[in-house]
């Protein structure tokens, strides 16, 4: 039996608040590396479904730290979304048992 464990990653927003999320996958486009991120919490003020955040990682301003910053191109954001989208169904569609399998 193979023991699952979450890759789970800590972020403090601008007012310090921190947040704990589930990295969903990580992908290299165009030159940068992006994350999608689920939420361990849901919101108290949104009821979100299960929706995910892309961030690009990025290094800080002071030399070499680094950072996750939010993607703010929309069409660049829905393109980065069919990419992850894709990358979770091929993940389910290898988890699923082959129908002919069981008979």
């Amino acid at each position: 039996m193979d023991n699952f464990e979450a890759d789970l990653l800590t972020l403090t927003d601008e007012d310090g608040v921190e947040m704990e999320f589930q990295i969903l996958d990580t992908i290299e486009h165009e030159g940068n590396r992006y994350m999608a991120l689920l939420p361990t919490e849901e919101a108290d003020d949104e009821d979100e479904n299960g929706s995910y955040y892309i961030l690009r990682e990025e290094e800080d301003e002071d030399g070499g730290d680094p950072m996750l910053a939010e993607v703010e191109d929309e069409e660049l954001l829905d393109e980065l979304a069919a990419i992850f989208e894709q990358h979770f169904a091929e993940m389910y569609d290898d988890e699923e048992p082959d129908e002919d399998e069981d008979q």
